[in-house]
């Protein structure tokens, strides 16, 4: 038995004849209407489920199809505008009929919530241990000393370190993968019945998402809570749920158990989000299926199906009459579909649905690399950051080494994936590259021209052949400014005739599937996989060599980043394109990459093709982060090995003495003699040769099989 079960009364152990037949939670025909200066917002549209005890729903679809909603409405914590209708029953009680009052006293005992944003959900002036403690006192008639025991035991739980220290820091103090696992004990710290979790692990790294997984799989199984997860993930939907939903437009479209969600799809938006997934464990580049067009808004809906517009197998029915949550073939599987039954009689998939875009001709393929020009190369770069201290007189009392002896390469025509945790020295580095002067140590070399010997007449010149992604499209796009100026911007600095630059600005929305009659827009009028469009058509304003892309595709949903990687190829095989990727999603990067860099608290830890690094992964740490990456298939989900890192990633201001790796090294803590431990600590790694141009920075390098 577990520390968490000795903890719970005895009736909510696991096995002790809990009746989980009876529905814990039934939501019935639910909608919900905000209202708007523009009108009525009808963001749920007559939803209705089940969850039983020890069940995991997961709530799937595009932003804004009301999944968050749906379950802000299970919880009474929808802001005053919302107008709600139907019926939540919570174990047999009425909801929707209880004031808030009545519900405070469910909430947090018999519901609880994780929310995407654990520094907005935390009060930064109160401690964590206070804060889980608050939780305890509020529904259990305890002492205080005693609430604060609970929350250090809940705070070890769920892997925090030094727990009874660590309940004394405040929110600020600890990295996003510690306040979410804060979050999950003070949402499991009075035994919930059910746990409703609002993307608990966008924001994370991998392998920290794979942590609060781990965290919220033993909640599950220790207290049989039934949990709701919410996401765009559907790898993570497929390790983690029993059932899904998908939602689109306010509307369930389609529910069953997983697996026949995963593998006997009914409904065409279901079958082009998982058609939309780049996947680790597929090594064939070909294109991905994007979802054209966008979601349609919930102040107008057009008549019939809402996702007619966005539908390659539309018929005139669906332009008609919305379809209802029917039965289809599978047993307890339903779909929102006019051609369901056709769907199951011909067995179709998402590639028989949507047109998949064919493979674009590289005009490089034919030449080796060795034979390509070196476009950037990195020679020992290094960057630090002083700590200072005091308000009238500075000193320095440490220093961050962000970058630290970065060597890497990007040939023409070339895509070098950078990858690693936050806090590794990803942006550092590019940053430093993006600057063009002399770095504090080491070389950067652009286009064969060292950056140190460059004048600002070079520096300006040299911006035309290379330019930047940035993540987020509507904080990089100047929101006065029309999308026609923001492409010309750049032309004018370089002083390109004006007849020139309008063509051009015509040239460019074109490129990136946009129409040249958008260029009066402003950057609100778009959506955001057409704002990143817009970003991508501005960095080839004045046709660069290289482009620098910085996580273009994490804020985007599964459908529209499918457009936008294919965009992003079919431009790098037209144009002959050097990318240098930086992204922490590899599923992503083993699609677009051909070369890839694994950081590590500032250092480049495995380097070497996509193949080689995905298939024949040799460091420790690439392992452990190939392992993190959810694979959208639960049957190999649920097989699968995990390599779970102990601890967060140490300071960048104090790296620990030798490999700098080893305090979290699966390798080091389970399989190395006391010898070989003492070299780990001793003796700093360089990249030794574990394959033709395949290095790995570890002194036990061995090839694991990890996808």
């Amino acid at each position: 038995m577990t520390n968490l079960e000795k903890s719970l009364p005895y009736e909510r152990r696991s096995g002790s004849g809990l009746d989980t037949t009876a529905p814990l939670l039934e939501v019935e025909n639910l909608s919900v209407t905000f209202s708007s200066e523009a009108g009525a917002v009808n963001a749920v549209r007559g939803v209705s489920y089940v969850v039983r005890p020890g069940e995991s729903l997961a709530i799937v679809g595009e932003s804004g199809s009301g999944k968050s909603v749906s379950s802000l409405a299970v919880m009474g914590l929808l802001p005053g505008n919302a107008r709600v209708s139907g019926n939540i029953r919570f174990k047999g009680q009425d909801m929707l009929a209880l004031n808030d009052k009545q519900l405070s006293k469910i909430r947090g005992s018999g519901l609880s919530m994780v929310f995407q944003d654990p520094l907005s959900a935390l009060t930064p002036v109160y401690t964590i241990g206070d804060q889980i403690a608050e939780a305890v006192l509020i529904h259990q008639n305890v002492s205080k000393d005693k609430a604060a025991e609970r929350a250090v035991e809940l705070l070890d739980l769920v892997g925090i370190p030094n727990p009874k220290l660590r309940a004394t820091s405040f929110p600020h103090e600890f990295s996003g993968g510690m306040r979410q696992r804060a979050m999950i004990a003070m949402a499991i710290a009075n035994d919930p019945d059910l746990i409703i979790a609002d993307e608990p692990t966008t924001a994370l790294d991998v392998t920290i998402q794979a942590q609060v997984l781990e965290v919220l799989k033993k909640a599950k199984e220790a207290t049989n809570a039934a949990t709701i997860l919410i996401t765009h993930d559907l790898g993570v939907v497929a390790g983690f749920a029993d059932r899904v939903m998908v939602m689109y437009a306010g509307k369930a479209v389609e529910s069953s158990e997983v697996d026949d969600i995963f593998y006997h799809p009914r409904m065409p938006y279901t079958m082009g989000l998982l058609g939309s997934i780049p996947r680790m464990d597929v090594a064939d580049k070909e294109p991905l299926i994007p979802i054209e067009g966008s979601p349609p808004s919930l102040l107008n809906l057009p008549p019939g199906c809402p996702f007619a517009s966005r539908c390659p197998i539309v018929v005139d029915e669906c332009l008609v009459t919305e379809p209802s949550l029917d039965p289809t073939d599978r047993l307890d599987h339903t779909a929102a579909c006019h051609r369901r039954n056709e769907i199951a009689q011909r067995h179709w998939g998402a590639a028989d649905v949507f047109v998949r875009p064919e493979r674009p001709v590289d005009v490089m393929v034919e030449v080796p690399r060795e034979q390509r020009t070196v476009v950037l190369e990195l020679q020992d770069l290094q960057k630090a950051f002083p700590i200072r201290k005091g308000a009238v007189i500075r000193r320095t009392v440490g220093t961050v080494h962000a970058v630290d002896g970065v060597s890497l390469e990007v040939r023409e025509g070339e895509t070098l994936g950078l990858v690693g945790e936050s806090g590794c020295g990803k942006t550092t580095t590019i940053m430093e590259i993006m600057s063009l002067v002399k770095p504090q140590a080491g070389r950067i070399v652009v286009l064969g021209k060292d950056t140190d010997k460059l004048t600002g007449e070079d520096r300006r010149r040299m911006r035309a052949d290379v330019s930047i992604v940035f993540q987020d499209p509507m904080a990089s796009l100047d929101p006065r400014m029309p999308i026609g100026d923001i492409l010309s911007e750049p032309m004018w600095v370089q002083k390109v005739p004006a007849a020139k630059i309008r063509a051009r600005v015509s040239e460019l929305l074109k490129l990136v599937g946009l129409s040249p009659e958008h260029a009066s827009r402003y950057p609100a009028e778009f959506s955001g996989g057409q704002r990143q469009r817009i970003g991508i058509a501005r960095a080839l304003a004045l046709e660069p060599k290289l482009v620098v892309l910085d996580e273009p595709v994490s804020a985007l949903d599964v459908s529209i980043q499918a457009g936008v990687i294919n965009l992003l190829d079919e431009l790098k095989a037209k144009m002959g394109l050097s990318y240098l990727f930086v992204a922490h999603d590899l599923s992503v990067v083993r699609h677009i990459a051909d070369r890839v860099a694994v950081m590590y608290l500032g250092r480049v830890v495995e380097i070497g093709t996509s193949k080689d690094i995905f298939d024949r992964p040799s460091h420790p740490y690439t392992q452990a982060l190939l392992s993190a990456i959810p694979l959208p298939d639960p049957v190999k989900e649920r097989t699968r090995q995990r390599i779970l890192l102990t601890g967060d990633l140490p300071s960048p201001s104090d790296i620990p003495a030798g490999c700098r790796f080893s305090s979290r090294c699966f390798v080091y803590n389970q399989q190395l003699s006391d010898a070989e431990r003492a070299r780990c600590r001793g003796e700093d790694p360089g990249l030794y040769d574990v394959g033709a141009g395949h290095g790995a920075a570890c002194h036990y390098a061995t090839v694991r099989e990890v996808v």
